[in-house]
Formats: structure tokens, sequence, C-alpha cells
């Protein structure tokens, strides 16, 4: 598998971000879906990469500055072909990498508090990332979990 630096304009890649936008509104109430659209992830200070297996996509992730010495993990998303083989980890790997890379002294994140998300959050504790209280421009929200990890 390799992952790439992308321009979120292969068909698959706006397909499986659709299906996360679609999913995360199927379990969220509105005003606690934080995930990014097309438009969100190009913005200047977002980062995005896909890994695919050959010319298939198995899973996608982003890297948002806060600033020079924080960024966010935006954007985990896994092909439901690729679930429980590590493209999560891996992906998670790598952006942690990045962070690493840029200077970063933490990287943080916003996941959901409901049961579909557990196995999301338990990766992420694997990783070492550790419960938080809202960063950036987020608020307590009871559907929200934030989680931090120092580097």
């Amino acid at each position: 598998m390799e992952i790439r630096a992308d321009t979120l304009h292969h068909p698959a890649v706006i397909a499986l971000l659709q299906e996360h936008l679609d999913w995360m509104h199927r379990t969220s109430p509105p005003e606690s879906v934080h995930a990014l659209d097309l438009d969100g992830l190009r913005q200047p200070g977002i980062r995005f990469w896909s890994l695919w297996d050959g010319d298939a996509l198995a899973g996608c992730g982003a890297l948002r500055h806060i600033d020079d010495a924080h960024g966010e993990i935006k954007s985990m998303r896994t092909a439901q072909a690729y679930l429980r083989q590590g493209v999560a980890s891996r992906m998670l790997g790598h952006l942690v990498d990045e962070a690493i890379r840029r200077g970063y002294r933490r990287v943080s994140l916003e996941t959901g508090s409901m049961d579909y998300f557990a196995p999301a959050r338990a990766m992420y504790a694997r990783a070492g990332f550790v419960a938080c209280t809202p960063f950036a421009d987020y608020v307590d929200d009871p559907n929200s979990v934030f989680m931090t990890r120092a580097l």
C-alpha cells in the first residue's frame, strides 16, 4: 500500500469523503458534525493524503495546521473493503509523523462519543492519544470526544 499526497480530485477519493460525510450525518446531530467537505479540505493549512492498494483506494486522512505547535487530525476514513486491515493505523502513523516533521508539539482530534466511534477511539488510545478539553474553535459537546497526543 502507498500513501500519497492528494489533490482531492480523484473520483474514488471524492466518493469516500462523501461516504464519510453521509455516515457522520447519520450518526451525529447536525450541530455535532465537524467533518469537512471537499471545499473545507481544500482550504489553506490543510494537507490531505490517500492510501492506495494498487488502483484501489483504501483510506484517507488529513492534517490541519492550528498553530506552529499544534495540528489536528481530520477526515480519517477507511474504505469498507479495507476495514480492520490496519489502514487507519497506518494513516494515523503517517499523520503523526508529518506532525512531528512540521515541528508540532502536539496533535489533537475530535471524534464522536457514540458507540459507532468506539473502534476509532480505541485505535487513537492505542496510538497514545488521551482525552482532553476542546481545542482550537471547538466547544464542549456531549456528542464529541476530544483527544490529544504530545509529540
